[in-house]
């Protein structure tokens, strides 16, 4: 399918109420341990230039400006924003946020050091653009590095399950997709070198399976707007189908103290170099 950049402005615009509605910051927590694995594996240190592409709240941006880099962060999400100034201001961290698309980067060419992303460049609308301005504005020599789900992993599986209910906008790619070394290396393309990854994972716990599928739909963008758009039956039926995901991925075991449901959530960091 051919798309247009007007196409791409529409499905960026559905991507942007998605990510607005339900309180992602309800959710933003789970992601910290992924934000400062990728500051610590990326090497951030005092005195270098840190972009953080769809910071959301700000995680991977605070951790850089804990190190003493000079950080900026960009989202499409003002209210996401706002929590991450606040966050800044509380921690008395300076960092330059800035309201902004992933595929419409506001910077110069070669202006930073460390181009980075902890699971939100993932969900740009146009991958092929937003790999481009990750590039662009990565000086020679420095160095781009993305934490982002898997396919296989718990969170490729709940976006897939969501995906089976409520189909996605026409043209949406998979974001999972930035979870594989070999995509992410061809969207870079051969101004980078040196295309490695590392992959972890996060874990997750959860009074039960229950409270997992009604925290997700309740909070969650993804999910709590797919949930919007079924009726009561189709609710339930997306709900009975994230329970069962939360249960099939269930780690809990007889030697476990703690009751409910344990869950790990695979991510890969891949990393290049700008030639």
């Amino acid at each position: 399918m051919t798309i247009t950049t007007t196409d791409y402005r529409a499905l960026r615009d559905k991507q942007q109420q998605v990510w607005s509605s339900g309180d992602y910051n309800k959710i933003a927590a789970i992601t910290v341990p992924v934000s400062e694995h990728l500051v610590e594996h990326v090497g951030v240190e005092p005195d270098m230039r840190v972009l953080d592409v769809a910071t959301g709240t700000g995680h991977v941006a605070l951790a850089a400006a804990r190190r003493g880099a000079e950080t900026f962060g960009i989202d499409y999400v003002p209210e996401l924003l706002d929590i991450a100034r606040r966050r800044a201001a509380a921690e008395e961290i300076e960092v330059e946020f800035a309201e902004a698309d992933a595929e419409s980067l506001p910077y110069a060419d070669a202006s930073f050091d460390l181009v980075l992303s902890a699971i939100g460049v993932m969900f740009a609308a146009d991958h092929a653009q937003a790999a481009r301005e990750l590039v662009r504005v990565c000086k020679p020599g420095g160095r781009i590095a993305l934490a982002s789900w898997t396919p296989e992993g718990f969170v490729g599986g709940m976006l897939a399950t969501v995906g089976r209910h409520v189909a996605p906008p026409p043209g949406a790619q998979p974001a999972t997709r930035w979870g594989i070394q070999s995509v992410v290396a061809d969207l870079l393309g051969d101004q980078v070198t040196d295309v490695t990854s590392v992959t972890e994972r996060v874990r997750q716990r959860f009074g039960a399976a229950e409270d997992f599928a009604d925290l997700f739909l309740t909070y969650y963008g993804p999910t709590f707007s797919a949930a919007q758009r079924l009726d009561e039956e189709g609710r339930a039926a997306l709900r009975a189908d994230l329970v069962a995901l939360a249960r099939s991925f269930d780690q809990h075991s007889d030697w476990d103290d703690d009751e409910g449901v344990v869950l790990d959530w695979e991510y890969r960091i891949v990393t290049a170099t700008r030639r």
